[in-house]
């Protein structure tokens, strides 16, 4: 299994766009009034922090890779060859940067009318990493750190995110 995680605040602000334009989805008028609703667990699927909660009771398994968005997008290749080495597909080096070229988010985005249909402009907004800073309050900001600190401090889940670096104002 592979399990890919997303530090929370980047999670969040991802999906405030994404609920906005997915009209079966709750759209919010506002950051906050999406955020208070995030954080009172009222997404159309679930938690954010009890889902990461669970799944760290499988962390430590021998057929489960985690690995982080933020990793990936610091290191695409690396990424991608500890992805295959996990499930034992040889690369060459050829397929290694072929595979990397078209999973970069510009090549997914380029191609999502080809690949996801017409929800293709849905599922691309930006890509990066950090877009939350843009969002978050400081009041918002202490609330979603003590959230993970209460659900995932110290967790395996919780270090693979490496909220010190990708969460901290």
């Amino acid at each position: 299994i592979l399990f890919l995680i997303r530090n929370p605040k980047d999670v969040a602000t991802s999906f405030f766009y994404f609920c906005n334009v997915m009209s079966p989805l709750p759209s919010y008028d506002t950051w906050d009034d999406f955020f208070v609703a995030f954080m009172n667990k009222k997404m159309p699927w679930g938690c954010y922090f009890e889902y990461h909660s669970k799944w760290n009771k499988y962390a430590a398994d021998e057929n489960i890779m985690i690995i982080s968005y933020e990793e990936l997008k610091e290191n695409p290749a690396l990424g991608v060859k500890n992805i295959a080495a996990f499930f034992g597909i040889p690369l060459t080096e050829k397929e290694l940067q072929g595979v990397v070229d078209r999973s970069s988010f510009q090549s997914m985005k380029k191609n999502s009318q080809k690949t996801h249909g017409t929800f293709g402009n849905v599922f691309f907004r930006k890509g990066g990493i950090s877009d939350w800073k843009n969002h978050f309050n400081e009041d918002q900001n202490k609330k979603m750190d003590k959230a993970y600190e209460e659900c995932l401090g110290g967790t395996i889940l919780g270090t693979k995110l490496k909220y010190d670096v990708y969460c901290k104002a």
